[in-house]
């Protein structure tokens, strides 16, 4: 029998009424405002209203990815919905999908089968405008800087010194590095900068940190947009831009209200991409989801390197929230991707080796796989192993991954999210609620104080495995400076590759015996951490040969077709 596809498993769905699924959680009526009948933004004032916190903390993360990635997001809404399933209460916090994905060779986030976000093309797509905010706050602030320049430059800020750049949802390589101001001096004065893709923008790391209007206005006020001739920080406050760019993103502070498949309440806010960005759902809808059940289930971006790292040592240090437990997502591909013997590509089907039994394999992939539950230990969390099954799978290759899990003294679990949705996912709820119930000693994995070298080094050693990190002479000048200028104190935001525990794609499983390389270092004083670049990675992804867009279009009725 053929499985739906999640676009037809997502339309047949019946769906409760939004203001139930509020009402379910303890949101007041007055805080609840409707986007249609199935989607609702939260007001921030629920959170004092709603009572202290009361649920378990759950975070879900995984071993490093494919290039097809390992349905961490699915796990995370079949485990709330498992919740269900042995009377429990839970609510789920996600990213919200970036277009660019979506149009792009991955595909949307909300899941897959029967463990989806619904309206799923509204998760999709533009959802309540939240992204288009970003970028149209974003570009204001860029507008408003080249407005300066080309009005007399009264803070003489250098064009070679602008660090803000323009943002678009759209995966566009060919606007990375772009000449703006061409064409006579009408068109403004020339300079060169690029864009981002609009998760990468700092401000969408505000939306995820902030958690008031005031709070965010304030992180708006003291962004670094560039320097001075003089090599002083110039701010989006004296450029005249944080107070209409909070304007602009009033509303999309606020969470957004959704459920799952099985009425089990989502809030999604916030964008995607810990390769490239802080990566994570917002302090705000964990605060609001935290007093709504009994677990609250958040995810973090990729593997726990970089998505659970900077859950832990950003949103965490931001919120005062602690952990009660860590699921780590695999899969039998990922683990025999990480035996270096398979090759995966994004956008074309898997090799017919890799479908082939070989727990010989597997085991050889789990280097990977141990290495991401020390990265979880080592912040004081107990970690759970989630086997994320597919129908290509052997039994003997599941036995492989629980052995090593039972050597390492972890709990784990079988899952079937996407084929049988909270039923399959009962079995991992349990080993979730048994390590929830023994709790975390949640611990930072470096003090404010400590210089931005020697974070950065902390992060290299202690969770990717680094024998050290070299730092390109661009990025040892940009670190003194900002010791200097007094932003020493600030966080680490690492961007790099999802595909490896170092910053080279190709050095799979657990590496050893290498150096980490760091050729610039930004500054993202606004959302309130330091940015190092780490390898070959940039912030705005490309489009591959045949993208998702190729096939997206609308049907004779006016639906949505090609959607996944």
């Amino acid at each position: 029998m053929t499985m739906p596809t999640d676009l037809e498993i997502a339309r047949n769905a019946k769906l409760r009424r939004i203001e139930d699924i509020a009402d379910g959680m303890g949101i007041p009526a007055d805080d609840v405002e409707h986007y249609g009948r199935e989607m609702a933004k939260i007001s921030l004032a629920a959170v004092d209203r709603m009572g202290p916190p009361r649920a378990k903390y759950v975070l879900v993360t995984a071993t490093s990815p494919t290039p097809l990635g390992e349905g961490k997001t699915t796990i995370a809404i079949g485990l709330a919905q498992g919740f269900k399933h042995i009377e429990r209460q839970a609510v789920v916090t996600l990213r919200q999908p970036s277009l660019g994905p979506t149009f792009g060779i991955k595909g949307g986030a909300a899941g897959g089968g029967y463990s989806q976000v619904v309206p799923m093309e509204q998760m999709n797509l533009h959802l309540t405008g939240d992204f288009h905010a970003v970028s149209a706050a974003n570009n204001l602030i860029s507008a408003l800087i080249d407005n300066q320049i080309y009005h007399g430059n009264q803070l003489s800020i250098g064009t070679d010194d602008v660090t803000w750049r323009r943002v678009l949802d759209v995966n566009d390589r060919t606007l990375r590095d772009v000449v703006t101001g061409l064409g006579g001096k009408i068109n403004g004065v020339p300079r060169e900068t690029g864009f981002d893709i609009t998760a990468a923008s700092e401000i969408m790391a505000m939306l995820g940190l902030a958690t008031s209007l005031a709070g965010l206005r304030e992180m708006l006020g003291r962004t670094v947009i560039g320097f001075d001739r003089h090599r002083q920080p110039v701010t989006a406050e004296e450029v005249q831009a944080a107070g209409s760019a909070a304007v602009l993103l009033k509303d999309a502070l606020s969470p957004n209200l959704m459920q799952t498949l099985e009425g089990t309440p989502a809030i999604v806010h916030t964008g995607p991409f810990a390769n490239i960005a802080h990566g994570n759902s917002s302090i705000v809808g964990d605060y609001i989801g935290i007093r709504g059940g009994d677990y609250l289930i958040t995810e973090a971006g990729f593997g726990s390197d970089i998505g659970a790292e900077k859950f832990f040592n950003l949103k965490c240090r931001a919120s005062g929230l602690a952990p009660d437990a860590a699921v780590i997502v695999t899969t039998v591909r990922s683990m025999k991707f990480h035996s270096k013997k398979h090759s995966i590509k994004a956008g074309r089907p898997l090799p017919s080796a890799i479908l082939e039994e070989s727990p010989g394999d597997v085991l050889e992939g789990t280097a990977n796989l141990r290495q991401h539950i020390r990265i979880v230990r080592r912040h004081g969390v107990t970690p759970v192993v989630a086997i994320n099954g597919f129908p290509t799978d052997f039994a003997s290759e599941h036995e492989v991954i629980a052995r090593v899990c039972e050597e390492e003294g972890v709990r784990w679990a079988v899952s079937q999210p996407f084929t049988e949705g909270g039923p399959g996912m009962v079995d991992l709820a349990r080993a979730v609620e048994d390590a929830a119930t023994v709790g975390s000693s949640f611990e930072l994995l470096y003090p404010d104080e400590m210089p931005l070298r020697q974070k950065i080094e902390t992060i290299a050693t202690d969770v990717y495995g680094a024998d050290g990190v070299k730092f390109d002479a661009k990025a040892e000048r940009q670190l003194v400076r900002y010791e200097d200028l007094g932003w020493g104190n600030l966080p680490i935001c690492m961007a790099k590759t999802q595909y490896s525990l170092s910053h080279d794609a190709s050095l799979l499983g657990a590496p050893t015996g290498w150096i980490l390389r760091v050729r610039e270092v930004q500054a993202s004083v606004g959302a309130g951490f330091i940015l190092p670049l780490t390898g070959t990675i940039n912030r705005m992804p490309g489009l591959g040969a045949h993208p998702s867009a190729h096939r997206i279009d609308i049907d004779e009725d006016g639906n949505v077709v090609g959607l996944s």
